[in-house]
């Protein structure tokens, strides 16, 4: 079964309220704007006050308008203030850059990171979006989700099974069981085991149906198909920034006794390989938290730095202690080896 188009699948990334330049970087348009100014945070509430409602009517009507001190000052409410504030801040932000891409780079290459995460989750998604529209492959789309929505991890019998965070946690708080399930949380009773389907190559089909529902569970394991995916997924990525080809592979173990780069997919990961670097054994818990390895290779040895050329680039990706994988994509644009951003 193909992919339903980029508008099949999640639906409510803002997507489709992109535009796209002719090197098929995303684009902030008025639209995009207009999702922005319709969040909670600043949408008008009954205890909005009068130029709180008629600022926000105005942005609507038009989202790039510039916005005085005075109009800010004039909003009786405090958090409001703040609210809106923070959305300028972020609106500004996209438009000074070419595009979102752009912007997301901006967003770590300047220092201290202030974007609040769930921005910086929304934009990934948005640009993942953009690069997988076309894309016929259920698990890399499903894998994709990894780059901004975290994950819990469960290990049983050497298998590492991926379910969304948020989902278990819905789950587990009896968000899905009405007020029977929430009455039993607060009694301290556990409720039945939820169980998510699984999803391999054989029934990878069946994400489409759901994919905005992060119901699906997926095998992280060496020599699975969605760790594969993954892989493909990284490669995209690389790609799609930097127009750089990279091949990603899984691996059982790094073998490699000096290696010469390394870049860990998130901060767990990362703490992990500075470590087994500079040579550092490691407890045996904190060696079970890795729970996948992968070498990265560029097709063109010549876009790499010289010391590195030829030589492999190592990943990785771990839990931390509360058995959750947050991957953070930035670190492979930010950490990548390249001749032109060293």
């Amino acid at each position: 079964m193909a992919a339903p188009g980029s508008n099949g699948f999640w639906p409510h990334s803002g997507f489709t309220l992109t535009q796209r330049d002719a090197d098929g970087r995303l684009l902030v348009s008025d639209d995009l704007l207009r999702a922005w100014w319709h969040r909670p945070e600043v949408a008008p509430i009954a205890e909005s006050c009068a130029n709180e409602c008629a600022l926000h009517a105005a942005l609507l009507d038009a989202p790039r308008r510039a916005v005085t001190e005075a109009e800010l000052a004039s909003l009786q409410d405090d958090d409001a203030r703040d609210n809106y504030r923070v959305l300028l801040g972020w609106r500004d932000r996209l438009l000074t850059a070419p595009t979102l891409e752009a912007a997301y780079l901006d967003i770590f290459r300047a220092g201290a990171v202030t974007v609040p995460p769930a921005f910086i989750d929304q934009l990934a998604q948005m640009i993942v979006h953009g690069m997988l529209a076309d894309s016929e492959e259920p698990l890399q789309v499903r894998a994709a989700e990894l780059f901004f929505r975290p994950q819990k991890v469960a290990i049983e019998d050497g298998a590492v099974m991926l379910a969304d965070a948020a989902t278990v946690e819905l789950h587990a708080s009896g968000g899905n069981y009405g007020d029977i399930g929430r009455l039993l949380i607060e009694a301290n009773t556990k409720p039945r085991r939820v169980e998510l389907d699984v999803i391999d190559q054989e029934n990878a089909d069946t994400y489409w149906a759901r994919n905005e529902r992060h119901d699906t569970v997926i095998s992280f394991a060496y020599g699975r198909a969605a760790l594969t995916a993954f892989c493909r997924v990284i490669e995209k990525w690389v790609d799609h920034f930097y127009g750089v080809a990279v091949v990603v592979r899984p691996l059982r173990s790094i073998e490699a006794k000096h290696w010469a780069w390394h870049i860990g997919l998130d901060a767990e990961a990362s703490g992990i390989l500075n470590d087994l670097y500079a040579g550092v054994e490691l407890e045996e818990a904190r060696n079970r938290r890795i729970l996948s390895l992968f070498q990265l290779d560029f097709v063109d040895p010549s876009v790499v730095r010289h010391d590195v050329a030829g030589r492999p680039v190592y990943l990785a990706c771990a839990m931390n202690e509360a058995d959750l994988l947050r991957v953070k994509p930035q670190n492979l644009l930010l950490n990548l080896p390249l001749a032109s951003i060293s």
